[in-house]
């Protein structure tokens, strides 16, 4: 029997409808079961997981959370972990099957360097290098044992990021672009072929960024009404 995809969305408490869109989005389009995980900042800090003070350049909640997944794994397996500004419009088991045991984690390499210096509600846009590259991660986590709770409550947000925990750049595999399309970031006549959308300055969710990507966020809320229907 095949066994379902693990996948894990850093959630934002002024970001839940996006997160249920993405939900939606992610079941409605996949040919395989999922296992979704919601990352919750307070469960975690319940669980004794996450303790660590909210630093003034993370803009969201789960900033540094999300590398808390292999632990949550048990440090066994894959798992897809991936922000919840997204909307899927096609199968995740594509991007499942992308694994290789030969990367540590696998991540669409982005080249970003950010002109503006905020970004959603007036949270900074901090640029370094490796930019977006952890907002949607296969993680093979018995090779992520480096991610301690431990480490992921002291360590910089830039040793995070940049992947500092890995022995070097050599345990990072590429995915295709497709995978992690920043709207009204990346070139828009890109997004037509892309598979999974990510609203990284903020989403059609938010009242003041309701046309973010013009016909992209007509998509969304398109996706979100669908998710609202009534079916007969």
């Amino acid at each position: 029997m095949t066994q379902p995809i693990p996948i894990f969305i850093g959630v934002d408490p002024r970001e839940r409808a996006a997160t249920n869109v993405l939900i939606d989005s992610l079941t409605q389009n996949s040919s395989t079961p999922l296992a979704i995980t919601p990352m919750l900042t307070p469960q975690l800090e319940k669980q004794g997981l996450y303790w660590r003070e909210r630093d003034p350049k993370q803009a969201t909640a789960f900033s540094f959370s999300r590398f808390l997944v292999p632990k949550l794994m048990g440090y066994q397996g894959w798992a897809i972990f991936m922000d919840c500004d997204m909307l899927a419009r096609g199968d995740i088991a594509e991007l499942w099957a992308l694994r290789d045991e030969h990367y540590a984690v696998m991540c669409v390499q982005h080249v970003h360097e950010p002109n503006e210096t905020v970004k959603f509600l007036g949270e900074p846009q901090t640029p370094y290098p490796k930019k977006n590259w952890s907002s949607l991660m296969l993680f093979n986590c018995s090779r992520c044992t480096a991610l301690t709770p431990e480490y992921i409550n002291t360590a910089t947000g830039l040793e995070l990021h940049r992947f500092h925990w890995l022995a070097g750049d050599q345990e990072i595999g590429a995915v295709p672009d497709t995978w992690n399309h920043l709207v009204a970031v990346q070139d828009p006549t890109k997004a037509a072929g892309s598979t999974l959308l990510h609203w990284t300055l903020g989403g059609p969710w938010f009242r003041e960024q309701r046309t973010m990507g013009e016909g992209l966020a007509a998509e969304w809320f398109a996706a979100r009404d669908n998710a609202l229907r009534l079916w007969d």
